[in-house]
């Protein structure tokens, strides 16, 4: 544990004093962290079970000297739109579409999608319109990992048919490999005060069922899926680099 500290220290270290240079004249490399928020329409299989959804994470980016970008960037789903919840809970359900609870009143259910995701990026940037040349138009693409499930939520905790297992069957719980790709603009201040980029992304997946049976249907729950999510991306960049000299002294 010692050596991975003293590694990233010096890691952090080098890239703070290897970009040293003027960003207004000269492309250089930049490593960055960042903070990202998309908001994004679901399409394909996914497309019958949610409406819109939001996403957020953070990730660690590279731009070389040369404008290459590589990167890594992890996110979090989370939407409140999920669609045909009368029937999603038809086999615990009355006549009249509710569920009752221990107490043998009508249980409060909350249906949610949640999900999340892990991506490896790579791509380049076009340095022709921006206040520098480490500013301009970007194309990227990537792979990873996608999985998302239907959170079900009984507040009072009272509807025994959704705790532990019984919950886990009506959830719907999908992951696989899935392709991002995407066109922005990045733009990285002279002055670092301002750092972002906003860009159009897509993102196709192909997941499969992770569930032994759907209790809905009572078919096994391991069917495969091709989903879609476009969204619009907005990325708050902090570089990792340090701050040239403004003036410079003759001795």
């Amino acid at each position: 544990m010692k050596r991975f500290f003293a590694f990233l220290v010096f890691a952090l270290t080098w890239m703070m004093t290897f970009g040293q240079v003027s960003i207004r004249d000269s492309s250089i490399t930049i490593p960055m962290i960042y903070a990202t928020y998309s908001y994004q329409f679901p399409g394909g299989d996914l497309a019958l079970r949610y409406g819109s959804n939001s996403s957020i994470g953070g990730g660690f980016l590279v731009k070389t000297k040369s404008n290459w970008l590589i990167g890594v960037e992890g996110n979090y789903q989370f939407g409140s739109s999920v669609k045909n919840q009368d029937s999603l809970l038809m086999p615990i359900s009355t006549p009249e579409g509710y569920i009752i609870d221990a107490n043998g009143k009508v249980a409060d259910i909350i249906l949610y999608m949640r999900g999340f995701s892990f991506f490896g990026y790579f791509g380049k940037l076009f340095p022709l319109v921006g206040p520098n040349p480490n500013s301009g138009f970007t194309l990227l693409a990537g792979g990873g990992y996608l999985q998302n499930k239907m959170r079900i939520l009984n507040p009072d905790n009272t509807a025994p048919q959704l705790q532990g297992d019984y919950n886990k069957g009506y959830d719907r719980l999908n992951g696989g490999f899935a392709m991002s790709a995407s066109i922005g603009y990045l733009y990285m201040s002279t002055s670092r005060l301002l750092n972002f980029s906003l860009a159009f992304e897509f993102i196709q997946a192909w997941t499969k069922g992770k569930r032994e049976v759907d209790f809905n249907t009572g078919y096994p729950g391991n069917a495969k899926l091709s989903s879609q999510f476009y969204g619009i991306k907005v990325t708050w960049n902090i570089p990792l680099y340090g701050r040239s000299p403004k003036e410079y002294y003759l001795y």
